[in-house]
């Protein structure tokens, strides 16, 4: 079992104001877990899967929680979230859609998909300070993680 200390985070996210706003939400909310950040949907496919630059494991492992921007370059995050919902171990991952989105479109479509959670990124700092907490909190203290193991 994963212990609350050791818990990574995958940030898939293009947005470098975004990836800035929520790295510095996490230090201000005094989070101290490894967030690994890729740029766009194919980047976050080689993570999970553990290729090219991403083979070392102890390096790069696989994360407690994958927080999914939809926009993204490439793949988008829906694509991605339909790759790892057919993955057989990968699928049990914890995916949180962090999104600016509030077409009910792309909500309906990510939770058909699987999605755990489906936030919008808040506009003030404090309000994504408080988002980062109640999201360790609850998926990074609280939650009982499934068994994930590579094959």
């Amino acid at each position: 079992m994963m212990n609350h200390a050791e818990c990574s985070i995958l940030l898939v996210e293009d947005d470098p104001n975004d990836i800035f706003l929520l790295e510095r939400a996490f230090r201000r909310a005094n989070l101290h877990h490894s967030i690994h950040v890729v740029k766009d949907g194919d980047e976050a496919v080689m993570y999970l899967e553990g290729q090219g630059c991403y083979e070392e494991r102890e390096n790069y492992p696989l994360p407690a929680l994958i927080l999914l921007d939809l926009k993204l370059p490439r793949r988008s995050g829906l694509e991605v979230l339909e790759w790892l919902k057919q993955q057989p171990l990968l699928k049990r991952i914890p995916v949180v859609v962090l999104t600016s989105s509030r077409e009910n479109l792309d909500v309906d479509r990510a939770y058909d998909m699987g999605v755990n959670s489906y936030l919008i990124k808040p506009v003030a700092f404090d309000a994504l300070q408080e988002m980062m907490q109640a999201l360790n909190s609850y998926w990074l203290k609280f939650n009982q993680y499934p068994s994930v193991y590579l094959t």
